[in-house]
């Protein structure tokens, strides 16, 4: 795989500061189900990467102690770490929102079959990739037959009440672009969704559209095929520097099956950790009681990706 990180650390990207701590996404580990073209996690079957059981205390103790509202639990497959439903439940009684970053097969994954009446059980928002609503895209980029494993999952979910409005179990779909390329403008793409997934007997509440980073193996598809530079130029061209005020970096932390800080998810993959010149690493239990709070976020090339266009996080479009 060719690593990326030399390309994007010389930077002219603007410097901009955290504001109020609010959600810690937290990267339970790289196992995962499924092997994804886009994954800027490299993710998959045969990694072993798993958060340890004191470093969950330890994201327990954070989310108390400093009273967040929002636990982002991602991966890999998040619900494939042993502790996962363990923590779903202590962190709702906090009380604390938690969003599942879920791939929707693993709804079908042997011994998760009442996977999706836990999380309906516990109000989890369900954030689920599925980056095209046409099968043979999804399959392309996500593997063969995934598609329809997915639209099964989908359905399973809209009978326990997800995707039908339910004020507590939301159902957001991700999309991501196929290649180098920005996504379309979020709302009119989510009218489409809505359309041709209809076809299926599937309904949704949301739908979020992210730009695919120039990192892990999606940056790797880019060294390979010489078209880096390119979407880098294309990243660069396509900046609005409204974007800034809203990128999730402002209101989040992400931490990394270790216990690591960074100022996102792809800083995480990158290895640049939360401190002012991206190379000391933090742990957790080293910011519980700390206001992060007008702190200096780690800027790289890559950042370029979430203000272009109509701006990228983990929460969508930002415009």
């Amino acid at each position: 795989m060719h690593e990326t990180i030399h390309l994007l650390k010389k930077t002219d990207f603007p410097k901009i500061r955290r504001g109020k701590v609010e959600t810690l996404q937290v990267n339970l580990g790289y196992k995962c189900n499924q092997t994804c073209v886009h994954c800027h996690v490299d993710a998959g079957p045969n990694r072993t990467e798993m958060m340890s059981s004191e470093t969950i205390d330890t994201v327990i103790n954070y989310l108390q102690s400093q009273n967040i509202q929002t636990l982002d639990l991602t991966g890999g497959a998040p619900e494939l770490h042993p502790q996962f439903r363990n923590l779903v439940k202590t962190a709702r009684e906090l009380p604390c929102h938690v969003i599942d970053r879920c791939n929707l097969t693993i709804l079908e994954e042997f011994g998760h079959e009442d996977l999706a009446n836990f999380l309906a059980d516990y109000q989890v928002e369900i954030v689920a990739s599925l980056p095209c609503y046409l099968e043979e895209n999804v399959d392309k980029q996500r593997g063969k037959g995934v598609f329809k494993k997915s639209i099964r999952a989908l359905r399973k979910l809209n009978e326990l009440g997800y995707g039908k409005n339910h004020k507590h179990l939301k159902l957001t779909l991700v999309y991501n672009p196929q290649g180098p390329q920005l996504p379309p403008p979020q709302k009119s793409l989510e009218e489409d969704y809505h359309k041709l997934l209809a076809k299926y007997n599937v309904s949704f509440d949301r739908l979020f559209t992210i730009t695919n980073m120039p990192i892990k193996r999606f940056g790797s598809t880019l060294v390979s095929q010489g078209t880096f530079d390119e979407y880098m130029q294309l990243l660069r061209k396509s900046y609005l520097e409204k974007n800034l005020q809203s990128v999730m970096c402002r209101s989040l932390i992400s931490v990394d099956w270790k216990g690591d800080v960074y100022d996102c998810d792809f800083n995480q993959m990158l290895g640049l950790p939360l401190s002012n010149d991206g190379q000391i690493r933090t742990h957790l239990s080293e910011l519980i009681g700390v206001n992060l709070e007008n702190n200096d976020i780690v800027v790289a090339n890559h950042c370029y990706g979430c203000t272009a266009g109509q701006g990228s996080s983990c929460s969508g479009s930002l415009n």
